[in-house]
């Protein structure tokens, strides 16, 4: 996923030599859900951790080996798939104070560009839009090879993080705390596993 960007972006760059096996990967894929995830983390109350995650999600990737810049992905999630291990928690963030999910029942990230940095590792760039507002974003990736399963599925693996700040999305519901600071991190971390099968 790490060498996918908008066909003749001209602002696309490669900084580094494609790793050959990904190179050789030329063709259409689609994401599968089934062994992929995309998940979240928040700091909550200043303390800990909060990781969630969203359940129900579609994408696919258009791999070209002879001109990573040339390549393209595409992801849509449903809004309420959101789990984060609690009902009362994933009640709040579907609400209003939160997505909104019933007004804008998805999300989407669309590729405008990507770099390769040496080795296994990409940043792709691009178009993250939630709650109607589309702003962009880099997400590091790194290629965790290609198999066929047992099946005769052509696959290719990849792990991702990113960091945004929710506030960016109008995402800005908070409570103040007695003690100084706020109970939900306006930073959030992005991380995702992604499975692709050659179409």
């Amino acid at each position: 996923m790490g060498i996918f960007g908008r066909k003749n972006d001209s602002t696309a760059t490669i900084t580094a030599d494609v790793n050959p096996e990904l190179a050789a990967l030329t063709g259409d894929y689609s994401i599968d859900p089934s062994h992929s995830s995309l998940g979240f983390t928040a700091r909550h109350a200043m303390v800990t951790n909060v990781k969630g995650a969203f359940l129900d999600f579609e994408g696919s990737l258009q791999l070209d080996g002879s001109n990573p810049a040339a390549s393209t992905a595409s992801i849509d999630v449903k809004m309420d798939s959101i789990d984060t291990g609690a009902a009362d928690r994933d009640g709040h963030l579907k609400s209003a104070d939160f997505f909104d999910a019933e007004t804008f029942p998805a999300m989407s990230f669309r590729s405008t560009s990507a770099e390769t940095r040496g080795g296994d590792d990409y940043r792709i760039h691009g178009d993250l839009t939630i709650k109607g507002i589309t702003k962009p974003v880099a997400i590091d990736l790194e290629f965790n090879g290609s198999a066929t399963d047992p099946f005769g599925n052509e696959r290719v693996g990849f792990e991702g993080k990113a960091e945004i700040l929710r506030s960016d999305w109008g995402l800005t519901w908070n409570a103040a705390l007695e003690t100084g600071g706020v109970l939900v991190s306006d930073k959030i971390k992005l991380n995702f596993d992604i499975s692709a099968i050659k179409k």
